[in-house]
């Protein structure tokens, strides 16, 4: 008995690799980066100055400056929290605010350092209160990328007017990526104003979907909000000192003409973007061993870049 298993198992050895040996060799997969370069202009979106928060933080040590550039999601979506966000700019509420929390694996979070306490910041006049119901967006349209992946959190996933989104038969809702910025709140029915925000520096926190708003996401400067010292627990500094301060928050078009930034992304309605994900779902070359065939929502990042 033991004989005639020891023979089937080298049998069935011989059988895969023979089966292995007889697999056609994949043809090797542009690379993605290659794919970006060779986009032509008319598939890329430019980024209206308007819809872009410059955040300037205080020098780090060695003197040198640092700037966060968000840009914000695009009309239907998060409105009511976005008006605000727009009104505090322009007020110059963030001035001389901070970056105050920084968990690891989750969240820096940033805007008056006393809130919920006494010595908080006056907030500007005429901001609205947003529902809970605008966590979800009613008008359902389908997004321009549909992803074929499955997904732990919502039915399906795809990506519109370049952000990643989820959506079920009815609705549509931004998804927690990386670098993705949301609304700080405090239980509900809270959903907070857009004065006290936060960006995801870990893993992507999906739980959080359609329980906060997500407002936008970092497009550049990313690297000096995830790199702060950590806090213990929940990531809150106990020594003001230790906080970051911000010097100012403006939306881009109040900038003066040359400071102004200028950002375009690739349309998730492309030709160039559907073959941009193949190569990254689908990768064959020389280091890549398995490719498996499909993509988490956030491990499909959109390609940006400054204009010009």
């Amino acid at each position: 008995m033991c004989k005639k298993i020891v023979l089937s198992a080298a049998f069935a050895l011989s059988i895969t690799q023979m089966a292995v040996a007889a697999q056609p060799e994949k043809p090797k997969t542009r690379p993605s980066a290659e794919i970006i370069k060779a986009a032509p202009a008319s598939d890329w979106r430019e980024i209206d100055p308007a819809d872009l928060l410059v955040m300037v933080l205080a020098p780090d040590g060695n003197g040198k400056s640092r700037q966060v550039i968000i840009q914000l999601l695009p009309a239907p979506i998060s409105q009511g929290w976005i008006g605000n966000m727009r009104k505090l700019a322009a007020a110059h509420w963030w001035d001389n605010g901070a970056v105050y929390r920084v968990q690891d694996n989750w969240v820096a979070q940033f805007g008056d350092p006393d809130e919920d306490t006494p010595q908080a910041k006056p907030l500007p006049p005429g901001l609205a209160k947003v529902p809970e119901s605008d966590y979800l967006l009613r008008a359902f349209a389908a997004p321009e990328y549909i992803n074929p992946g499955r997904d732990a959190y919502a039915p399906h996933t795809g990506i519109d007017m370049g952000f990643p989104m989820a959506f079920d038969d009815s609705h549509v809702w931004p998804t927690h990526c990386y670098g993705s910025v949301g609304v700080g709140r405090n239980n509900s029915p809270d959903t907070g104003m857009g004065a006290e925000l936060y960006a995801v520096i870990g893993t992507p926190p999906r739980q959080l979907d359609r329980n906060i708003a997500v407002v936008g996401r970092v497009i550049e400067g990313i690297e000096h909000l995830s790199s702060l010292p950590r806090a213990p627990g929940n990531g809150m500094y106990n020594d003001k000192a230790k906080n970051t301060p911000i010097l100012s928050i403006r939306l881009g078009n109040e900038l003066p003409a040359a400071d102004q930034p200028h950002f375009e992304y690739l349309s998730s309605a492309s030709a160039s973007f559907r073959d941009y994900v193949n190569a990254r779902v689908n990768r064959h070359d020389d280091f890549i061993i398995y490719a498996p065939g499909n993509a988490d929502i956030c491990n499909i990042p959109i390609p940006i870049r400054r204009k010009g």
